[in-house]
């Protein structure tokens, strides 16, 4: 009887010590599961992304489509100005093609191909050929940048075309994808788009340099093109050109997570530009925005 009684308070002892190690196991686990959860919530967020124009990561997929009838609308506006050739090319920054109307035959490219020169220079920087601390003419290269990208001046451009040398210009053009001859200065509005497309996805320059080029492309010493044509909430970067009867404008546009590249390349045949040009190219910047671009907010109407 001694026996069964000592057995008897020995499993009353046992059993709060096993209900305790269960409650102890119990607790370990949830804890587990709290760190888990906490660990995983910090590594989906990621570092947070750094202000100004350069996107955090490009879309996997388009986050715009656009229409059918986007196409007849264009070529109601192109057939209404025959005076000009008119080559139109836009594509979404995380799209692979370029949607292409008009003349997609060589244009001179005129000011617009100093984004190439300008990325050129960057890029040698980058692989330490070269320093924005470089002198050229009377200032350095990075007022040379500026001045060539921001207010189209031309010695600037002379002065860094040398620097990057014409024929590691040809091959730096050929590495992105396009073809380029500096002498001859020819791009058609599909390669432009190239250039721009892979500008602002950050696949040319290191981010600290892509956010400096296109802050570049911003409030220019000519907005009367695209950023005229444009709607009101939606960035613009861009670079114009001009020479004899050409007048072109290259832009990136942004609104609300979408990003597209709009390239309008037009001529003059008579060889002098006209007014009507620049209409075109508001013209057209317009009905792109609208058909690629979700509703602007309330009130917000193109100039």
């Amino acid at each position: 009887m001694r026996d069964q009684e000592r057995r008897a308070a020995a499993r009353d002892v046992a059993a709060p010590r096993r209900d305790r190690k269960k409650l102890a196991l119990l607790f370990t686990a949830v804890a587990l599961v709290i760190v888990a959860i906490f660990v995983l919530a910090v590594v989906r967020s990621g570092p947070l992304a750094a202000t100004g124009p350069v996107p955090g990561a490009v879309p996997e997929a388009p986050v715009a489509v656009a229409p059918d009838s986007l196409e007849d609308t264009v070529q109601s506006i192109l057939d209404e100005n025959p005076a000009y050739r008119i080559g139109l090319a836009m594509a979404d920054i995380s799209g692979d093609a370029a949607l292409t109307f008009g003349d997609q035959e060589d244009f001179t490219a005129a000011s617009t191909a100093k984004i190439i020169t300008a990325a050129a220079y960057y890029h040698l920087v980058e692989t330490g050929e070269a320093s924005l601390d470089d002198p050229l003419g009377d200032y350095d290269a990075a007022f040379q940048l500026e001045a060539m990208v921001n207010e189209s001046n031309n010695d600037s451009w002379l002065l860094l075309m040398d620097a990057v040398g014409y024929p590691r210009l040809i091959d730096y053009a050929s590495s992105i994808g396009i073809t380029y001859d500096p002498e001859k200065n020819l791009l058609t509005p599909a390669a432009m788009a190239l250039v721009l497309k892979q500008l602002y996805a950050g696949d040319l320059l290191n981010p600290d340099n892509t956010k400096q080029l296109l802050g570049y492309m911003q409030d220019t010493n000519n907005e009367e093109l695209i950023p005229a044509g444009s709607q009101s909430g939606i960035e613009v970067f861009h670079k114009y050109g001009e020479f004899d009867g050409e007048l072109h404008d290259a832009a990136i546009l942004a609104y609300r997570g979408s990003t597209f590249v709009l390239v309008i390349y037009t001529e003059n045949e008579d060889g002098t530009q006209d007014e009507g040009q620049a209409k075109v190219i508001r013209d057209l910047t317009g009905v792109v925005e609208k058909a690629l671009f979700p509703p602007v907010q309330a009130g917000n109407k193109a100039p």
